[in-house]
């Protein structure tokens, strides 16, 4: 049965169509396997970065904390600094004047009592 110029192939035709495609069949098998494996690697490369992007987050966050607890020992000590240093003036400078007025009280007394 022969329908103009389109007829079905033979059996020998279709052996060797597919004896041809076999080759082209083999490549795509090797290329599509060949890109499964790049697919593999790149997830595991993607898996690395992000495991390693958690880590340093996570060492952010502890230097964040560190900084955190430095400022608050830096405005403690600077506070305990300018409490320190107006004591000390108050003190020398009550302690000049007591000692200007005990000087000046052994003086007089020395003074009245001649």
């Amino acid at each position: 049965m022969c329908y103009g110029r389109d007829r079905l192939p033979s059996r020998d035709e279709i052996s060797e169509i597919q004896a041809r495609n076999r080759p082209v069949d083999n490549e795509n098998a090797v290329a599509v396997e060949n890109m499964r494996d790049r697919l593999a690697e790149t997830e595991a490369r993607l898996e690395q970065a992000r495991a390693r992007e958690a880590e340093l987050s996570r060492q952010l966050e502890e230097m964040k904390k560190f900084v955190r607890v430095m400022e608050i020992l830096e405005r403690y000590l600077r506070r305990r600094y300018t409490e320190q240093q107006d004591h000390l003036a108050r003190f020398y400078t009550s302690s000049s004047s007591s000692s200007v007025s005990v000087t000046l009280t052994s003086i007089l007394g020395n003074g009245t009592q001649s």
